[in-house]
């Protein structure tokens, strides 16, 4: 088994660049419904549709809020690990007084 350090680097590289596409989708989508609701003759039926998680055929509205928050929620924890673990093996800062 690797070492936590090395588990958490990987668990990191392999689920980034596939949690990013749904994160960016969910926050472009939602910001751009905001706006889209300041002009009332704008039809942001599929705007909303997109940011639940409905695509075309391909219907994830039950679980694609959940996958997300979790997806986010792992990120954020291997990051926040692999952050500390750099922090700690850093050395000291020299002060000359």
């Amino acid at each position: 088994m690797a070492p936590p350090r090395k588990l958490a680097r990987q668990i990191h590289r392999a689920l980034a660049p596939i949690l990013a596409l749904p994160l960016v989708v969910t926050v472009v989508t939602g910001s751009l419904y905001q706006i889209a609701r300041l002009n009332d003759n704008f039809d942001y039926y599929w705007l909303i549709q997109i940011h639940k998680g409905q695509w075309g055929p391909l219907d994830l509205q039950a679980i694609y809020p959940f996958l997300n928050g979790l997806g986010l929620l792992v990120m954020v924890a291997t990051g926040l690990s692999l952050w500390l673990q750099m922090r700690s093996h850093r050395p000291p800062r020299r002060t000359d007084s």
